[in-house]
């Protein structure tokens, strides 16, 4: 059995590499395929199986540690989801540009106590409900993307799944809450962009479809607020930071009671589904199993790369945060900076869980905010686009998607980058 500090061959990390690939590239190349969960799990039993014979006799410890993170993480966004679902929100208000911008900016903070997931599924249809008499309304799911199921989700563990990577590796639950000017500069940017652009494209809606709209107008109501108290209990487990299992045991209670006092009909009506959850269960057992020998490999040899710089590590943890899942990105460089960070002087810097905190800090934000880049950068983003184009809202397909991400993320991430990382 090797050592920790014994890194494995380089090329045990080839099947991460390909989990990751096929992750990017199948939802493109061979969408049918790919959207049945069966076939998703017979790809990752092939890949993975080897690589767990493998683990099990030369890195025993570690797959250990690994598997005990991925029911963690599993059972965290499984109760978040769930319970998330059996809250449904009805009504129509008017569909102007302050309301949109208000919308977003409600999903963007509930997104830190619900996940990204949660928050999504919750608001994109009162969303689009809101905004059914309207013409112009394409740049809407977009903005939603970038702002409810990313970016949004960056001030707690619960937020995004990289950041509960993070807490599992023994980050702070409240540490996050550091990247609030991050979190505040960012948004602030989109939003003033999207109000703007929102506005534009109100006003050359056509009178009639004005007038419709505030004739359509309809009480906001809410069903199944039950499931706040069981919203609560998941939270409270982790930031109350109780031990495995006991957090994991809350969880699943939750989630039980969830399911047996909250009525039917609203999930019904919530069009929930449990194929979201089962497919990120699949892909991520994958992930967990073949990314083993990887993440050793680069906490040993980590300073050996030449990344070492905060801007370089947001780039590249975002870059590849936006092709492939961010929760493996994020893992991936947490185990390169903790090589970096052990090649630095001891004591000559601050530190969590082995990464120096202004790594963390660029690690965090890459994977979080550039996941919205493109559709495939994050589970939800193509749950939204889903559920818009089902209730005939006209999406920009991928390439206009990028063109929307280019034109406005990236500037601001330059800005981002200039502010906080150099």
């Amino acid at each position: 059995m090797k050592s920790i500090m014994e890194s494995p061959a380089w090329y045990t990390g080839i099947p991460f590499v390909v989990v990751l690939l096929l992750i990017a590239v199948m939802p493109l190349a061979a969408p049918h395929f790919w959207d049945k969960n069966r076939n998703k799990a017979i790809i990752m039993a092939a890949i993975s199986l080897p690589m767990l014979y493998y683990l099990v006799s030369d890195l025993r410890p570690e797959l250990w540690h690994t598997a005990h993170d991925y029911v963690s993480f599993i059972i965290l966004l499984g109760s978040l989801f769930i319970i998330s679902g059996g809250i449904l929100m009805t009504g129509d208000v008017r569909a102007t540009p302050r309301v949109n911008t208000m919308f977003l900016i409600a999903g963007a903070i509930l997104a830190n106590f619900i996940g990204t997931t949660g928050a999504s599924m919750l608001l994109i249809r009162p969303v689009l409900r809101t905004n059914a008499e309207r013409k112009r309304t394409a740049h809407i799911p977009v903005f939603f993307i970038f702002v409810v199921s990313n970016i949004g989700g960056c001030l707690t563990p619960l937020g995004d799944p990289p950041l509960f990577l993070g807490y599992l590796k023994g980050v702070p639950f409240f540490w996050t809450l550091r990247l609030l000017p991050e979190w505040l500069v960012t948004l602030a940017i989109v939003l003033t962009v999207f109000y703007f652009l929102d506005r534009r494209a109100y006003h050359k809606e056509s009178p009639q479809d004005i007038t419709f709209d505030a004739r359509a107008v309809t009480k906001i109501g809410f069903s199944g607020l039950i499931n706040l108290i069981f919203l609560a209990g998941v939270i409270l487990s982790v930031a109350m930071q109780i031990q495995s299992p006991y957090r994991e045991l809350i969880m699943v209670a939750m989630t039980g009671l969830s399911l047996a006092f909250t009525n039917k009909q609203i999930r019904t009506d919530n069009k929930f589904s449990f194929y979201a959850i089962n497919e990120v269960a699949v892909i991520f057992a994958g992930i967990f199993v073949t990314m083993v020998p990887l993440l050793t490999i680069l906490r040993v040899h980590g300073a050996e790369f030449g990344i070492a710089k905060p801007w370089q590590f947001f780039w590249l943890t975002g870059g590849l945060s936006s092709f492939l899942d961010n929760a493996p990105t994020y893992l991936t460089f947490f185990s390169l900076a903790q090589g970096v960070t052990a090649s630095l002087p001891a004591g000559s810097i601050d530190s969590i869980s082995g990464v120096s905190v202004e790594l963390l800090r660029a690690i965090s934000c890459g994977a979080v905010f550039m996941g919205a880049n493109p559709y495939i950068g994050n589970g939800p983003n193509f749950m939204v686009k889903s559920i818009a184009e089902g209730q005939n809202v006209k999406v920009p397909n991928f390439f206009m998607y990028m063109v929307y991400s280019i034109v406005i993320l990236l500037p601001v991430f330059v800005l981002v980058t200039l502010v906080f990382f150099l």
